[in-house]
C-alpha cells in the first residue's frame, strides 16, 4: 500500500521524519511546531515563530536542524484568517503547515481544508470505538464482525442526519447534531435489543423471611 498523501500530527515534524519522507518521495502535510522567540519579544520573532507572525497568507521555506546537526529543508504554507467568533477569540491568526514530497497545493485555503480531513478521521475512529461491541473472546471470526458493525452504525448515523434531520437551506443543508447524538442513538439501540431479548433493567431482590 502506498498512500497518496500523509496527514501527520505536529509531533512527526522532526528532521529524521522529514528526511525519511523526502527520500521516499512521499507527499505529506503537517502543522509546523512554533519554536523560538515569539512575536512580542523585544528582539523580534525567531525560528518558526517568524511564520506565525505573518499578517498575510503566503509560501515559504524553512531549514530545521536537530541536536546531531542534521538538517531538513521543507516548504511552508502560512494560512492567515480572522478568528472572530472562534470560542471568544478575536484578531487574526496564522496556521502554519510544513509540506513536501511532491505535494503542490493550489491555494492556502486548499491546504487548510485538506488538513481538516484528518480531524474527521480521528473523530470517526473515536466514535467507532464507542459503538464497538466489547468481548473477551479470542475468536477472530467473531471479533471481526463486531469491529465491522461499529463503522456501519456510525455511517448510518451520518446518513440519517444528512437525509432526514438536516434543515434544507437553498442548495445546501444545515446539520443539527444535537437532535440525535451518536451516544443517544447507541442507547436507543441498546434498549431495543434488551426489549427484544426480554431483559429487564431492574433487579429483583427478595426480602429475607422474618423469623
Amino acid at each position: 500500500m502506498r498512500p497518496r498523501l500523509l496527514l501527520l500530527d505536529r509531533g512527526f515534524c522532526s528532521v529524521d521524519v522529514l528526511r525519511y519522507l523526502r527520500a521516499g518521495r512521499r507527499a505529506s502535510l503537517m502543522p509546523l511546531p512554533r519554536r523560538g522567540r515569539p512575536a512580542g519579544h523585544r528582539r523580534g520573532p525567531s525560528g518558526t515563530q517568524v511564520f506565525a507572525a505573518w499578517r498575510k497568507s503566503g509560501w515559504g521555506q524553512y531549514t530545521m536542524t536537530n541536536n546531531r546537526r542534521r538538517r531538513a529543508t521543507f516548504a511552508v504554507c502560512v494560512r492567515c484568517r480572522n478568528r472572530r467568533g472562534e470560542r471568544g477569540r478575536h484578531g487574526r491568526g496564522a496556521l502554519v503547515y510544513a509540506y513536501g514530497g511532491g505535494l503542490r497545493p493550489s491555494s492556502y485555503r486548499r491546504v487548510q481544508q485538506t488538513y481538516r480531513r484528518r480531524f474527521g478521521i480521528e473523530t470517526g475512529y473515536r466514535q467507532m470505538n464507542q459503538a464497538r461491541i466489547r468481548t473477551c473472546t479470542r475468536d477472530p471470526l467473531l471479533r471481526l464482525p463486531y469491529v465491522g458493525i461499529a463503522p456501519v452504525l456510525r455511517n448510518v448515523w451520518v446518513w440519517f442526519h444528512g437525509e432526514r434531520l438536516a434543515e434544507r437551506r437553498g442548495n445546501g443543508r444545515r446539520l443539527n447534531l444535537s437532535r440525535l447524538t451518536f451516544r443517544h442513538l447507541l442507547s436507543c439501540l441498546q434498549h431495543v435489543g434488551e426489549f427484544r431479548l426480554g431483559l429487564r433493567g431492574g433487579i429483583n431482590v427478595q426480602q429475607p423471611a422474618r423469623a
